[in-house]
């Protein structure tokens, strides 16, 4: 017997999430601790796409595993130890999970984290790096490590 499988972009099921993003976004707006924060409310879209393509499940957590696609996806793997303390520096080790409000305040922090720091130069990375079009160049055994 077939297993379903969830579909792939989302669509209606991302709706919901997607309400409930934009709604804890105008509260950060509203927040006076926020107020001089410059182009806030581009950031917060962007922090609030982030979250969305890294939150697996669509419940509005991101989970252990969640963390560590992203990070592969980055090119830097850790360790599930890693990725605990990673998530502990986000939530103040109240949480296994980052809720969006805890990835906002984060993004928005004057504190350096670690998932901040990934975060703000996941777009330089790719941006230095471009992936090689066409096949791979001939290699000989002298051009070999």
């Amino acid at each position: 017997m077939a297993v379903p499988r969830r579909p792939s972009g989302g669509g209606l099921r991302r709706a919901p999430q997607d309400g409930r993003l934009e709604e804890i976004n105008k509260e950060f707006l509203c927040d006076p601790k926020f107020s001089d924060e410059e182009d806030l409310e581009e950031k917060l879209a962007v922090f609030k796409e982030k979250y969305m393509e890294f939150d697996l499940n669509n419940q509005g957590e991101i989970d252990l595993m969640s963390v560590k696609r992203m990070m592969e996806k980055l090119g830097a793997p850790k360790t599930h130890l890693e990725l605990k303390k990673m998530i502990s520096e986000v939530t103040g080790g109240v949480s296994e999970t980052i809720s969006y409000q805890d990835f906002v305040n984060v993004m928005l922090g004057k504190r350096s984290a670690v998932l901040k720091l990934v975060m703000m130069f996941e777009g330089k990375a790719n941006e230095s790096n471009p992936k090689p079009s066409g096949p791979p160049p001939e290699r000989d055994i002298a051009s070999l490590p």
